[in-house]
């Protein structure tokens, strides 16, 4: 489910707070390191509104740690919600994750967004061949209704 979609009274606040708590402990040990900045990505995506350019910025840092392809979709992804979607298919474009089903619908969602129905349908065809759970195909099957397939 995209966390645009989830039902936040849902989440558990004790579990979050102690997460912060944690976090910010392990700033004050000068902590910098790859679980560090993952921790950091995760508390900005539970503020609303998102501050996507430090969560474009932290994903940077992070691809530099880990050189994660997987990463820097991440990144790609904010980049979007910071500069567009075209700058954020410009990133994807780069990478090599054929395989990888998000690789696919994070392109298909880009594409979608600019207006580009046949290619996103492309895209959200071949994820949907990659999806390997029920809830994930129904949700594609509805993404490739509003592409008009």
């Amino acid at each position: 489910m995209l966390l645009a979609n989830q039902d936040r009274s849902r989440w558990d606040a004790a579990k979050i707070e102690r997460g912060r708590k944690v976090l910010d402990d392990a700033f004050a040990l000068q902590g910098r390191g790859a679980y560090v900045v993952q921790a950091a990505i995760a508390s900005l995506h539970m503020e609303e509104p998102r501050d996507w350019p430090r969560i474009a910025a932290l994903y940077g840092e992070l691809v530099r740690q880990t050189g994660s392809a997987v990463v820097e979709l991440n990144r790609a992804i904010a980049v979007a919600e910071v500069d567009g979607a075209e700058a954020g298919l410009t990133l994807v474009d780069r990478l090599d994750l054929d395989g990888y089903q998000y690789f696919h619908s994070t392109q298909a969602d880009l594409l979608r967004r600019l207006g580009r129905a046949d290619e996103a349908r492309t895209e959200y065809e071949r994820t949907l061949e990659l999806a390997h759970t029920e809830p994930e195909r129904r949700f594609l099957q509805r993404c490739l209704v509003e592409v008009g397939a």
